[in-house]
């Protein structure tokens, strides 16, 4: 008598399954993370920092910039429900791809764009969206978004996360400030 073992997978097995992190640095990540958030598809929107030297670095060291990182937001998401290439083209209409010194009022290399891939169907797909951006003719100026690898990643203090909701009034003055939004519909909203 031959007895076969099959393993039963659960439904939360199953979902786990089906996880994949994106990484994606706009700036200050206070305004990142609304637009990706609470979406079908997306499991979670955290804030954080990567690409820098720095072990555990505090949002002080990230900030003064002597840790090297970049400030951003990792996403976990379900790719059958939102493909990465949709995460893709949310991403780039939140940010200025021209600005090689930081975003809006935001300066400094920790506050750069980026686009950090997790694997190789992940790279191709952020090279070749912003080979379509710089094609478009949007923009005079060249996409300077860099597409790296991913690195590893330190998520923000506990005050940070889903600060839109922590404190709507301060992310709403601090957004109107920055000349995020009105970057964004002068270019994007077309």
């Amino acid at each position: 008598m031959i007895l076969y073992h099959i393993k039963a997978t659960t439904n939360q097995e199953a979902y786990e399954m089906k996880k994949e992190i994106a990484t994606f640095a706009g700036g200050c990540f206070w305004c990142m993370v609304k637009p990706f958030d609470e979406l079908p598809g997306i499991i979670d929107v955290v804030s954080g920092y990567t690409g820098g030297h720095l072990e555990n670095p505090t949002y002080k060291e990230v900030k003064e910039g002597t840790s090297g990182h970049y400030e951003v937001v990792q996403i976990t998401f379900d790719p059958a429900v939102f493909p990465y290439e949709k995460l893709l083209e949310l991403y780039w209409p939140q940010i200025d791809p021209t600005d090689v010194g930081g975003q809006f009022q935001d300066r400094g290399d920790q506050y750069r764009t980026a686009i950090f891939y997790h694997n190789d169907k992940q790279k191709a797909a952020a090279e070749s969206s912003k080979q379509s951006i710089a094609e478009s003719g949007r923009f005079r100026k060249p996409i300077v978004t860099k597409i790296l690898p991913s690195a590893a990643f330190y998520p923000a203090e506990e005050y940070h996360q889903k600060f839109y909701k922590k404190k709507p009034d301060e992310y709403k003055a601090d957004r109107k400030i920055s000349g995020r939004d009105e970057f964004i519909s002068n270019h994007w909203q077309q």
